[in-house]
């Protein structure tokens, strides 16, 4: 049984939806968020205090678009991965990577700055920036959207369960409505998918069954 620390809609959603598009059970630990406040027993789980913390039997991972890659390879064949010898391979990787590194790392100074930091630490003007930074860096999936429904390998993929987690925190941040039409589009056609449907159903079970708000 994989195991799988996770916070309401956070990073972990992504290994999250990808356990869910593959039909694979996991037992799901929920949190409050950030649990390196809240809940100080997890940094003996994960010393870093970040989430997710993933487990399959030896193997220990906190890297949320590494896990969706693990689950994907490992657990395959399926068409949510992409594989080396199709041409779109380094897209794939390209993408998946970019959900993360590009587009999810400003929106956490957004959040930090905007609504986890005490008021007065808050800084409205960093926040700003970051959002116009991750606002900026839709530009050019937005013009690969425009031509095509995937990132790609003309399929859906975990790259798209990648960068379909950031436009959610996006959404959770009240920065979706300045998102480019595109993008919109594509992101409501995520939304659509069972996989994704799920996994909002399956943490929401999960937080109230464990007493997680």
């Amino acid at each position: 049984m994989f195991v799988l620390y996770h916070c309401m809609s956070a990073r972990s959603f992504r290994p999250l939806w990808t356990l869910e598009e593959l039909g694979l059970e996991c037992d799901l630990r929920m949190l409050p968020f950030p649990p390196r406040v809240f809940e100080k027993s997890y940094l003996e789980v994960n010393p870093l205090g970040t989430i997710p913390a993933f487990f399959d039997g030896d193997t220990r991972m906190t890297e949320s678009a590494a896990i969706c890659q693990y689950l994907v390879t490992r657990y395959g064949p399926t068409p949510l991965n992409v594989t080396p010898e199709e041409p779109a391979y380094g897209a794939f990787l390209n993408y998946l990577h970019f959900g993360e590194a590009t587009l999810t790392f400003p929106q956490t100074l957004v959040l930090r700055y905007s609504t986890l930091e005490p008021e007065e630490r808050r800084q409205p003007q960093v926040a700003e920036d970051y959002r116009k930074w991750f606002l900026a860096r839709l530009r050019g999936i937005d013009a690969l959207l425009k031509e095509q429904p995937y990132l790609c390998g003309e399929r859906f993929t975990a790259a798209d369960i990648s960068v379909g987690y950031a436009l959610m925190l996006a959404n959770n941040l009240g920065i979706g409505e300045d998102i480019p039409e595109a993008v919109a589009a594509y992101w409501a056609r995520l939304t659509e998918r069972e996989g994704y449907r799920n996994a909002l159903k399956r943490q929401k079970e999960a937080a109230e069954a464990q007493g997680i708000s």
